[in-house]
This record gives C-alpha cells, sequence and structure tokens, in this order.
C-alpha cells in the first residue's frame, strides 16, 4: 500500500502486485489506516483510490482472508464507510469480486479502456456479500446487474461507460492521472459544501441499505453452511473445474 498527497488530494494505492492486489488482512488495515486519514485530516479533501497498471484488485485473497471488517469501514476497511470526503476509484485492469464491490462504494469511477468488471462469486460457490447485491443496480440497469451477479461474467470498460457505470472512460494507464485531475476539480470547491452535498446525497440513496445488508447477510449464511462453497474455494485454488452439488 501506498499513499501521496497531492495538494488537498489522498492518493491511495493498492499494491500486491503478484496477486493483482487480492486484499489480505494487511491490505484490509492498510485501506482503513489511509481512508481514516481522508475523513480525519482536515487538510485532506478527496480521495483517489487506485491499484497498479495490471489490476485495480481481484477482490478477495481467497487463500490467506481478507481478514475481518474494521470498526469504522467494514470489510476491506471500505465498504460499510461513512465517509465525509468524496472518494475516486481509477481502475485499471480488473475490478473483480471484492474489488467490483470496493469500486461500488465509491462516487466516482475512471476507468482505462482495458479495465474489466465482474462479480465471480457465484463461479467460486458464493455470493457477493460486500455491497454488490444491493448497490450494482443502482448506476446499473437491473437486467445487466442480474448478469454480472449470476453469470459471474464481466463487462468491458466501454459497456460499463455507455451503461454509467464509468465516470470518464480514459487510454490505458492514464485513469490515475485522469482521477487526480477530477479530485482537483473537486477541491476547487468549498470542502464544506461538498461534504454537505456527498452525505446529504448518501443519506437519500443509502436509505434501503439496512434492508440490502439484511438481505446479504441472509444470502450469505445459506452458502456458508453449503457444499458448494466449500467445493467452489477448493476448485479455484486447485485451478480445476468445480463439481457441483447445489448442496
Amino acid at each position: 500500500m501506498q499513499t501521496e498527497r497531492h495538494g488537498h488530494v489522498l492518493l491511495i494505492r493498492m499494491m500486491r502486485t503478484g496477486k493483482r492486489n487480492a486484499v489480505d488482512a494487511a491490505m484490509t488495515t492498510a485501506l482503513d489506516d489511509a481512508l481514516n486519514e481522508l475523513d480525519d485530516d482536515p487538510d485532506l479533501w478527496c480521495g483517489v483510490l487506485a491499484g497498479d497498471a495490471t489490476a485495480f484488485s481481484a477482490g478477495t485473497d481467497l487463500a490467506a482472508g481478507s481478514g475481518g471488517p474494521t470498526p469504522r469501514g467494514g470489510n476491506y476497511g471500505v465498504v460499510r464507510r461513512d465517509r465525509r470526503r468524496p472518494l475516486i476509484a481509477a481502475v485499471e485492469g480488473v475490478a473483480y469480486g471484492g474489488g467490483f464491490e470496493i469500486v461500488l462504494a465509491c462516487d466516482m469511477v475512471v476507468a482505462g479502456t482495458g479495465a474489466r468488471f465482474a462479480l465471480p462469486e457465484v463461479a467460486r460457490g458464493l455470493v457477493a456479500n460486500c455491497g454488490a447485491l444491493f448497490r450494482t443496480p443502482r448506476p446499473l440497469p437491473l437486467n445487466v446487474a442480474k448478469q454480472l451477479l449470476i453469470t459471474g461474467r464481466p463487462i468491458d470498460a466501454q459497456r460499463a461507460y455507455s451503461l454509467g457505470l464509468v465516470n470518464e472512460l480514459v487510454e490505458p494507464g492514464a485513469a490515475e492521472a485522469a482521477a487526480l485531475e477530477l479530485a482537483r476539480q473537486v477541491c476547487a470547491n468549498s470542502p464544506l459544501a461538498v461534504s454537505v452535498t456527498l452525505r446529504a446525497l448518501e443519506r437519500v440513496v443509502s436509505e434501503p441499505d439496512d434492508r440490502g445488508w439484511a438481505a446479504t447477510e441472509v444470502a450469505t449464511a445459506a452458502i456458508e453452511r453449503s457444499a458448494d462453497r466449500v467445493e467452489g474455494v477448493a476448485a479455484f485454488l486447485e485451478k480445476r473445474p468445480p463439481r457441483w452439488t447445489g448442496r
């Protein structure tokens, strides 16, 4: 994990390149710390969350686990955070599973044309349990959200842009710089006005979140007790096709 200050902007980079920035316990802690800094430092007015040139994040590290939820941020230190500052996702390469759910928890998205977005949990015998069950249909049409959630197949950045998930589409490798420029545009405005506007919007949009989290917990509990969950994760780690039983 790296952080850099660019004036009033905090740039946060996830950096587990050999793991496609899959989130382990250490990264969850680092993300939580960085986002606490963003919210608590009055000199920081906007954040940019990026991966590297090859991946934003492939989600949970299934071998190591992502660690427990943090008190302020929830899973990954991000997805249940009550933020006071805007957060922009700068996406290159894959944003899969929990990586996509981190994107969905951000306020705006800048993506390189090579970026891809997917929720492959069903292919592992899992469910998307970090907000995607109720956040995916907000920027995307319901039928596209269903396609992502129950086929596990990715959509590319151009389609995500045309459907409204991505705010700005840029050439490969340019997402971080473009996200920083967008953050600078945010910081040209009153930080108080931006903060209260963001929180007012979030109160309106997130009103159904309690029901969404409750439904997610029911789905997750059903999967946790299943043989398919054990088989799906084992097949992924062993690099073989899963043998589903539906139980």
